[in-house]
């Protein structure tokens, strides 16, 4: 459920910018506020002392790891990712292409089961491992999502985080293998002279918050502005979390969808693995601005939709491409609000 693009333009600047982190248990007046701020300025932060259990994610990292150590064969017997299950290279279904190799899952605990099945040889160890990280990950963005509620002074703090809760979401989980050296069978002629090669390229999520983890490999990069790129350096005990399209059509634009990607350094010994929970409401959802985020001076720049509805357009496109554009609001729309 992301959007790759092409390889990186050589007239690209990277700059090495302090990112914002955000310790989850100071004050909560303060941690409010400070999320509100990332959301603004960058869309995009790191959260420490977030309570999620390290054998929880040392669980999943030893599957996952494990899995990814097959060979070629054996991994295909879990996809193709159509869109869930086993896929490598081909990302989505127009063409677009990049150096990882990934599994994809919705959380529902009884399909994460049946999967698993493909995946591995202790199915029910795999899916353990797989849907208690879910769940952690479940708790902690809607801890996230209602401080969002809180900082935004909304009526309904829980107005962003119950599409989260509700038992008909439509979430998503991805495993990103980036491996030192693809298989012969999972490569393609990308420029073999560049050493850090497009593993996942340029795209916004879709959904209201992703929540993203790696090893101590890193390759996370976002753009807060067009030709500048800025590293986000690896840390195995944190979480970077950024907003999707769906949350920047909620707040009216007031917080931004970020761009990010992911190289994959072929001179670096050790492969890069990452963990991506895309929290996502029911297919019904109605995605609208919220009253208080619409006034005279700041009007709805995007007419209501349905996630199903925003869905459909993601498999539609090529999947770099900026799809909120086609949800603007006209001026006859605004007027009819």
């Amino acid at each position: 459920m992301v959007a790759a693009s092409p390889n990186p333009i050589h007239n690209e600047k990277i700059e090495a910018i302090e990112l914002p982190v955000i310790d989850l248990s100071a004050e909560r007046s303060q941690v409010r506020n400070l999320i509100v701020k990332a959301c603004e300025d960058y869309g995009f932060f790191k959260v420490i002392n977030h309570g999620v259990p390290q054998d929880i994610v040392a669980k999943l990292e030893e599957q996952s790891l494990s899995f990814f150590a097959k060979t070629m064969a054996e991994k295909q017997r879990a996809g193709p990712a159509i869109p869930l299950g086993y896929g490598c290279k081909t990302i989505g279904f127009n063409g677009d292409m990049g150096e990882v190799e990934y599994l994809l899952f919705n959380t529902n605990p009884i399909s994460v089961a049946q999967r698993s099945k493909t995946i591995s040889n202790e199915p029910t160890k795999f899916s353990s491992a797989v849907s208690g990280y879910i769940e952690a990950m479940k708790d902690l963005a809607c801890e996230i999502l209602d401080l969002i509620g809180e900082g935004l002074w909304v009526p309904d703090t829980s107005v962003f985080s119950r599409l989260i809760r509700d038992v008909e979401n439509d979430s998503f989980f991805r495993l990103n293998h980036y491996p030192h050296h693809l298989n012969k069978d999972c490569t393609s002629n990308i420029n073999s002279s560049c050493s850090s090669k497009v593993g996942f390229g340029a795209h916004n999520d879709p959904q209201i918050l992703t929540l993203l983890r790696s090893n101590d490999v890193g390759g996370l990069q976002i753009s807060p502005q067009d030709g500048l790129w800025v590293p986000a350096p690896s840390d195995p005990t944190a979480f970077w979390v950024n907003v999707g399209d769906l949350l920047q059509a909620m707040t009216n634009g007031r917080f931004v969808s970020v761009r990010h990607r992911a190289l994959n350094n072929s001179s670096n010994s050790k492969s890069r693995m990452s963990m991506a929970y895309f929290a996502t409401p029911p297919l019904n959802a109605c995605i609208n601005a919220l009253p208080e985020m619409v006034t005279p001076e700041k009007p709805r720049l995007y007419k209501p939709f349905t996630w199903g509805e925003y869905k459909s357009t993601l498999y539609s496109l090529r999947l770099g491409d900026t799809r909120l554009n086609l949800f603007r609001a006209s001026t006859s729309d605004e007027l009819a609000s």
